[in-house]
């Protein structure tokens, strides 16, 4: 009896194709009128977790096979440069932009958080919006003198889409962590102040746009018309002249009948 094999791709098992037999043996074939062949078509018995779920599960590995679509632009793409002065906290910059057509958060993670923070931790950027994050570092003084050529500390960046322009929680890559996505796991690369290089002269230029922006975000918003004071009370300007005006009048209206 003949056996085909063929391996499911949903689930790894494998599947058993038996062909079945004809009605009739050798010895009825031999007969001057044949008996009619008769086929019969049986389903094979159900397999647990192969009937049920087979099509999810192959549109998952397919999935799987396919490459990530990245939703940010990261400038530096793969690595995250940082000052190497020992005993000091240092500060490296990332450009982070958003390149699809959808709202989209990120987050920030590392694997030496006691020595590291961000600014921003996360936030939620609008299609094309970009933001220069920066990072924050306290280099601890090596062994014997000896600078690190390799650094262990890595970075991680994540991304989420979301609907619309909502606030900020970090709580939401929990929530949803089936719809979340690593972007770009970023190494440290240590440089030394002493000796310029094309990659200190950007991050020293994407560091002092990211200190103009913060400064910008903490300007008050310029008054545009009438001042708000207190609860509803509005201020206007020309009715204070009107008002000064009259007050004047009056005083010199006083003073020319004594």
């Amino acid at each position: 009896m003949a056996i085909g094999n063929q391996r499911s791709q949903s689930d790894g098992k494998v599947w058993n194709f038996f062909k079945l037999p004809f009605r009739g043996s050798a010895a009825n074939s031999a007969n001057t009128t044949p008996s009619p062949i008769v086929h019969h078509h049986h389903n094979p018995p159900p397999i647990e977790g192969s009937t049920s779920h087979g099509s999810s599960s192959v549109s998952s590995v397919a999935r799987s096979f396919l490459p990530t679509r990245r939703r940010l632009k990261l400038d530096p793409s793969n690595k995250l440069y940082l000052p190497y002065e020992p005993g000091k906290q240092v500060r490296s910059a990332i450009k982070i932009k958003n390149t699809s057509k959808s709202h989209v958060a990120f987050k920030f993670q590392t694997t030496a958080p006691k020595s590291c923070f961000m600014r921003p931790p996360g936030a939620i950027l609008a299609p094309g919006e970009s933001i220069i994050a920066t990072v924050f570092k306290f280099v601890e003084p090596p062994e014997n003198n000896e600078k690190p050529e390799k650094s262990k500390l890595k970075f991680k960046i994540m991304s989420l889409k979301v609907k619309g322009p909502i606030d900020y929680v970090p709580e939401m890559f929990d929530e949803q962590k089936d719809q979340v996505a690593v972007e770009q796991v970023l190494r440290v690369v240590f440089l030394d102040p002493e000796h310029p290089c094309p990659a200190l002269e950007k991050l020293k230029s994407q560091l002092a746009d990211a200190d103009a922006a913060l400064e910008a975000r903490k300007k008050p918003p310029e008054d545009a018309g009438a001042k708000i004071i207190g609860e509803g009370l509005v201020i206007d300007e020309w009715k204070e002249r009107r008002e000064r005006y009259l007050a004047r009048q009056q005083v010199e209206g006083a003073v020319d009948s004594v």
